[in-house]
């Protein structure tokens, strides 16, 4: 077998080509719920907080060559400038996006494993024995008895 017919046949699988649009799907999910966290979410806790704008809030940790004397108006000034600065707010956004994306996984797969549950046979009890093994269990406990 030719290596392309191997890797066709590697392809065709369904396990592959349901990797690929898990992938896809993955993607388009993650960009919205960055989307979730950066636009609809996070404005309101920086509201809340006191008019913190989270994919603005850093630490500079050295200067760049030009600092201006009353610091960075906000991240992209300062990283324009070559400072070195340590971005909180855009790692809480991260840490948020990953909670909803890992909530959202869990419930995708508790609601999978429930279907799996539902559609699994359901062992049904043994039917009662019939007269005639009744009978006969009845003769053979008369018999071991004697």
């Amino acid at each position: 077998m030719s290596i392309a017919s191997e890797f066709k046949q590697f392809i065709m699988r369904g396990n592959v080509i349901d990797l690929a649009v898990g992938m896809v799907v993955g993607t388009a999910f993650s960009g919205l719920v960055k989307s979730l966290v950066d636009d609809v979410i996070m404005p309101p806790i920086g509201l809340l907080i006191g008019g913190v704008d989270f994919s603005n809030l850093f630490i500079t940790l050295k200067n760049g060559a030009q600092a201006p004397a009353e610091g960075y108006a906000n991240l992209a000034a300062a990283q324009a400038a070559g400072a070195v600065t340590l971005n909180l707010g855009l790692f809480i956004n991260s840490v948020i996006s990953f909670l909803i994306i890992a909530a959202a996984i869990f419930s995708v797969i508790k609601a999978l494993n429930s279907m799996k549950k539902a559609e699994a046979p359901v062992e049904e009890a043994p039917a009662e024995p019939s007269e005639e093994v009744l009978l006969l269990r009845e003769i053979r406990d008369s018999l071991n008895k004697k």
